[in-house]
């Protein structure tokens, strides 16, 4: 079983603390960033996979984040936009801090001005990545799919990254906390 500790399923709105090796500060969305329905909480979740497992609900934009047999921690993310989603099983096999996000030469191709990132952003609070990212592989290979932090809160909620499922900084610090290298991801296909 999971631990639970009480700030994980904090209330909508109440105080957060970052860690203290965080080298840069994470201010908390308040009420009425995004809709309710997206901010952390319990919730019921009865599945076979094991305690630890995460579920990526695209159609809904949640991430689930498995406590025990019943319960999970439902989060909102969002998900990728039409064309850039992706579905399937991977495995978490890296973890950092604050980023440093390099943009895909297909994704500069789309957008020029991204061509000054193309040796790397580096890791802060601009950076899309945000606070934290789990590197997702598959068959030992980095799939170049993230569950990560956002500088674009209100992006929650909606179907807008190029394929990573991203959430609110505060949330990806506690997934991140609680995720472990070879940790289960099923990213599950939209369903239209």
């Amino acid at each position: 079983m999971l631990s639970t500790p009480s700030a994980m399923a904090r209330p909508a709105g109440q105080s957060f603390y970052a860690t203290p090796d965080d080298a840069h500060p994470i201010v908390p969305i308040g009420r009425g960033v995004i809709p309710d329905r997206f901010m952390r909480q319990v919730v019921p979740y009865a599945n076979n996979l094991d305690p630890g497992a995460i579920v990526v609900d695209s159609s809904n934009r949640f991430l689930y984040l498995k406590i025990d047999q019943g319960r999970a921690l439902r989060f909102g993310v969002s998900v990728g936009r039409a064309g850039f989603g992706w579905s399937g099983h991977a495995k978490i096999m890296r973890k950092v801090l604050w980023p440093k996000w390099t943009p895909p030469r297909s994704m500069i191709a789309r957008d020029k001005s991204l061509a000054k990132y193309a040796k790397g952003m580096p890791g802060g609070p601009n950076n899309p990545l945000g606070a934290r990212a789990l590197y997702l592989y598959k068959n030992g290979k980095d799939t170049l799919y993230r569950i990560h932090g956002t500088n674009k809160p209100t992006s929650i909620g909606k179907a807008a990254s190029s394929g990573c499922i991203r959430m609110l900084n505060e949330d990806v610090v506690e997934v991140f906390k609680y995720a472990r290298i070879r940790t289960d991801v099923y990213v599950l296909a939209h369903k239209r």
